[in-house]
C-alpha cells in the first residue's frame, strides 16, 4: 500500500517537517495511554498538537490482524485506514486520516496512522453521564443522532463491528447533534441483512443501560424511519440481548 498524505494536511505537515514516515516514526511524544502489547507486537497512541491543529498519531510494530486475504497477518492500522477511506467514499461520518504508511523494518511489520483529533466532540459515554439530569430535548436529540448514524452506516451496507458508546462521538450544534464513528478496524460489509443489523446495534443498547424503553424506541424510530416497525425491532434486539446474557 502506498503512503497516504491528505491534501488538506500536506502544507501543515510539510511546514513542521512531518510529512514522511521516518519523521513521524522518530517523533518524540508522550503516549496518551498504556501501549497495547499483544498479538506478538505493540501498538501505541500519541497526541500531536501543531498550532491550532491537533492529531492523534498511532504507531505499531508486529501488531497484526489476520484474514483470508492476509492469512499471515497485516498491521491492524492498514485495515483501519482502508475502512476510513471506505467510510469517506460512502459518506458515513467518521474520523479522517491525515497520513498513513507502513514499512518492514528489521523483519517487523511497522505502520503508523495519523488522524485528525475530534476536538469539540465528546463520546457518547460522556453524554450518558448524568443522563437523567439532561433536558428531554437534549436526550431526544442525542438519540436521534445515534439512530441516524447507524442508519447511514447500515444503508451503506457496512457493519461497524464494535458499536459501543465510546466509539460514537457527538457534537451539539445548537440543539441538534452531529454524530460520527471512530475505531473502524472491525468494519466489514453487511452481508446477512437484518441479522447483521441486529448484531451490530445490540451492543450499543446493552452498554447504554440507562436508556429506558421509550428512549430506545426513539433511537429505533430514527433508525428504521416512520414507516418501520419499531416494536418488532425492540423485540428482536431484546431477544438477542437475552441470548447473549444466557451464554455468559
Amino acid at each position: 500500500m502506498k503512503d497516504f498524505l491528505a491534501s488538506e494536511d500536506r502544507a501543515l505537515l510539510e511546514r513542521h517537517g512531518l510529512a514522511s514516515y521516518d519523521a513521524l516514526w522518530a517523533l518524540k511524544l508522550e503516549a496518551v495511554d498504556e501501549p497495547n502489547a499483544e498479538r506478538g507486537g505493540w501498538s501505541c497512541v500519541y497526541r500531536l498538537d501543531l498550532g491550532d491543529a491537533a492529531y492523534y498519531l498511532k504507531r505499531q510494530s508486529n501488531y497484526l490482524g489476520r484474514s483470508l486475504k492476509h492469512p499471515f497477518g497485516e498491521p491492524t492500522f492498514a485495515r483501519e485506514f482502508r475502512n476510513i477511506q471506505r467510510y469517506q467514499q460512502l459518506g458515513i461520518p467518521a474520523l479522517r486520516a491525515a497520513f498513513f504508511a507502513q514499512r518492514r523494518v528489521a523483519g517487523e511489520q511497522c505502520a503508523l496512522l495519523l488522524t485528525r483529533a475530534l476536538d469539540g466532540w465528546q463520546d457518547l459515554e460522556h453524554w450518558l453521564q448524568g443522563w437523567a439530569e439532561r433536558s428531554e430535548a437534549q436526550r431526544m436529540a442525542i438519540l436521534r443522532a445515534c439512530g441516524g448514524l447507524v442508519r447511514r452506516l447500515h444503508d451503506a451496507r457496512q457493519v461497524h463491528g464494535c458499536f459501543y458508546p465510546k466509539h460514537i462521538f457527538l457534537r451539539d450544534n445548537g440543539g441538534e447533534f452531529a454524530a460520527q464513528l471512530i475505531d473502524l478496524e472491525k468494519t466489514r460489509p453487511l452481508l446477512f441483512g437484518e441479522r447483521d443489523r441486529i448484531k451490530d446495534l445490540e451492543p450499543l443498547l446493552r452498554r447504554a443501560s440507562n436508556w429506558n424503553e421509550a428512549e430506545v424506541c426513539q433511537l429505533l424510530l430514527a433508525y428504521v424511519g416512520s414507516g418501520g416497525d419499531v416494536q418488532r425491532w425492540w423485540q428482536r434486539l431484546g431477544a438477542r440481548r437475552q441470548h447473549k446474557e444466557l451464554r455468559r
